[in-house]
């Protein structure tokens, strides 16, 4: 059983949107590809992965680095103790090998996205979704149901009041129960009215969180954080930035409703930091993690020990991103939710062909791996890189 070649190509996610911060006329993806020499059904076993968006293409790192650290090792050190399959963490700490701590950048990215290829490749020789998989590791069933949410509401030069509410209105006819949108790139009168125009669209069949993508300084975020508290808000999302622990903590002090952060913390130290220091609340905030930017799921899972030992429940993880991965671990690890993008960054966000929303939950289907091949738009840009 052999890794015979890891493939990486750079692709365009470009969009006319914006958040508060950055705009994605330029974002690119890495997709990769593990092609090994091992064969199911008839078809060779390629395992699939990809960054998630904010965060662009990192294939410099993964052909300069990373890449080449697997491919150069023994085979037999790529194995679990049977032989029989892959073992993606023991990969994991020989492409980590000779890196010093810290440093949690665009590393952790390139790590992760070749970290998702692994698993889904792993499970795939296995012959078993990952999400059943990994409940089999942890000694659990796997949820029947995952919560999602429909993240939009972008800043676009054509997007108007209407715009914005036909796209939020769209959300809950497909079965979204909670939207999102974005603030923070308008004035905060601006934004007010962008918010109460959703929710009279809404009109109480869904719930609403707002986004500020890390654009506001303390007093910024508390000007925004007054306004909010008007607002049946189902969270405030990352309103300073994310290394920032002092100004969430102020925050914290003055805004009594949910808060969500964490999407741009990329290590386990990062995240037990955020919950020494960030003033979080277990009982009502959400952890964003998202394993695709943070070194993958083996450092996803020092992240939820981290979590389980500052006595928070996994049940309060709701991983940004959008993407299957995330989507696996939530129903195999019981996290509360994904975030998904129904519309954007195609054809990496959304689900598998067949697979609707009914009321604010999905069910995954019984796909070997992470369950890319049963999305036909995404499979079809990735056996072009591979197959």
């Amino acid at each position: 059983m052999r890794i015979l070649e890891i493939r990486e190509a750079t692709k365009p996610i470009a969009s006319s949107i914006r958040n508060a911060y950055i705009d994605f006329s330029r974002m690119t993806v890495s997709l990769v590809a593990v092609i090994t020499d091992v064969v199911r059904d008839g078809r060779r076993v390629v395992g699939y992965g990809f960054n998630s968006n904010g965060r662009y293409g990192q294939g410099g790192l993964i052909r300069e680095r990373f890449r080449d650290r697997v491919l150069e090792a023994d085979p037999q050190e790529l194995l679990t103790d049977a032989g029989d399959n892959l073992d993606p963490r023991r990969i994991w700490a020989l492409m980590m090998a000779n890196e010093k701590p810290g440093g949690h950048g665009e590393r952790s990215v390139a790590v992760g996205t070749l970290d998702m290829a692994l698993w889904d490749t792993t499970a795939k020789i296995a012959g078993k979704p990952l999400f059943r998989m990994l409940a089999e590791e942890a000694g659990r069933e796997p949820d029947d149901r995952v919560f999602v949410y429909a993240a939009g509401g972008y800043y676009h030069p054509c997007k108007d009041h209407t715009a914005l509410r036909a796209e939020m209105r769209s959300y809950v006819e497909r079965g979204y129960t909670v939207v999102k949108m974005k603030i923070g790139g308008a004035s905060v009168d601006e934004d007010r009215r962008r918010i109460e125009q959703v929710l009279q669209e809404i009109d109480g069949a869904a719930r609403l969180a707002v986004d500020a993508n890390g654009r506001f300084d303390l007093e910024t975020a508390i000007a925004y954080a007054h306004m909010l508290r008007d607002y049946p808000l189902f969270w405030y999302e990352e309103p300073g930035d994310p290394l920032d622990y002092a100004l969430q903590a102020a925050l914290a002090e003055v805004y009594p409703g949910p808060m969500a952060t964490g999407e741009n913390l990329f290590s386990h130290q990062d995240a037990r930091n955020l919950l020494r220091y960030g003033g979080l609340r277990p009982d009502r905030d959400w952890l964003q993690f998202d394993c695709a930017l943070s070194y993958g799921f083996v450092e996803y899972e020092r992240m939820l020990d981290v979590i389980g030992r500052a006595g928070w429940s996994p049940r309060r993880c709701v991983p940004h991103g959008g993407h299957q991965m995330s989507l696996a671990i939530a129903a195999g690890l019981g996290l509360g939710g994904n975030e998904s993008y129904p519309d954007l960054f195609q054809p990496y966000g959304g689900f598998p062909d067949g697979v609707t929303v009914e009321d604010g939950h999905v069910a995954l289907p019984e796909l070997p791996g992470i369950g890319f091949e049963g999305k036909s738009d995404l499979v079809s840009v990735m056996r072009t890189l591979a197959e």
